[in-house]
């Protein structure tokens, strides 16, 4: 499509149902990814971790507290993304 940006070719959204566990996920997912030598290009929203967003270049994750998640109902934005399926994932 002329005049398209991609952002990213893959969104990642999840939640936690507390920023204590949203922190936990995101740490998580920095210590493994760094273990594969993949670092991100940047990490926003860690410190009040109701919403951290973990930018990887082609991915992106969001992490969300799920109070913030009902609240922003990002999901909404890519009713027509295709939904590829993760073992384990709702």
């Amino acid at each position: 499509m002329k005049g398209l940006t991609v952002i990213a070719d893959y969104f990642v959204i999840c939640s936690g149902s507390s920023t204590t566990q949203v922190r936990a996920i995101a740490d998580f997912i920095e210590e493994d990814l760094k273990k594969r030598g993949i670092k991100p290009v940047g990490i926003e929203g860690a410190e009040n971790a109701r919403w951290v967003l973990m930018d990887y270049g082609d991915v992106i994750v969001h992490i969300f507290e799920e109070e913030t998640r009902a609240y922003y109902e990002l999901e909404k934005f890519w009713l027509d993304a295709p939904r590829i399926p993760i073992e384990g994932g709702k």
